[in-house]
């Protein structure tokens, strides 16, 4: 199912969003401010890219709260929000909840990434 998923995922868009996701960090990366928004960003393009067969870990101290907070105020609520609209949208048949369910992993990711690991399963 992973393999078949991902790759229903990449043809149905995941390949657009990951690059998105890819070029925003390579943008916050110019800046030496930047550069931790930046990583974010690339993990996010990495589980954006093949969701399937990966879980988040959850971990991290005061740094990653403190730096979560801030990515909270700036972009996070946004995507956040953006990818709970999509798992909701695919939602609507049966054969989307696979996809819903991915949608709202990335939209907990994308809210609170700082200190998130990703595996594989």
């Amino acid at each position: 199912m992973r393999l078949i998923g991902n790759i229903l995922w990449i043809i149905l868009g995941g390949i657009e969003i990951a690059i998105g996701w890819a070029l925003v960090g390579l943008v916050l990366c110019v800046t030496i401010i930047g550069i931790p928004l930046g990583i974010q960003s690339f993990k996010m393009a990495g589980l954006t890219l093949v969701p399937f067969g990966k879980t988040v870990r959850y971990g991290g101290g005061v740094g990653s709260t403190l730096a979560n907070i801030v990515w909270v105020v700036l972009v996070g609520v946004w995507m956040a929000i953006g990818y709970v609209l999509a798992g909701v949208i695919n939602c609507v048949t049966i054969i989307g909840i696979p996809f819903g369910i991915q949608s709202f992993k990335m939209a907990k990711l994308a809210l609170w990434p700082f200190g998130a690991q990703i595996d594989n399963l």
